[in-house]
């Protein structure tokens, strides 16, 4: 079954945002996920939430996006510090 991981992505350092992005795909894809949506335009139609970027990762099961969150691959960008930072 599907698995889906949403981030909300508050970007400070685009430059520093973008080599992340790049360095994330690779990891993303080397373990069956594919980006849904990665940014754009979105509307909030109930609550509280006001979200800044989203980014939407579909994964072949739980076990395989919990393998790329805990991964080698991944675990070297996966800290916002740097381009969560102005």
């Amino acid at each position: 079954m599907a698995t889906y991981v949403i981030v909300d992505v508050d970007v400070k350092n685009a430059k520093a945002y973008e080599a992340y992005e790049h360095s994330a795909a690779a990891s993303i894809a080397q373990y069956g996920g594919r980006d849904l949506v990665r940014g754009g335009t979105h509307e909030v139609l109930e609550g509280e939430w006001h979200p800044t970027r989203l980014v939407v990762l579909e994964f072949p099961s739980a076990a395989a996006a919990k393998r790329w969150y805990a991964s080698p691959e991944y675990a070297p960008t996966s800290s916002p510090s740097a381009w969560s930072t102005p």
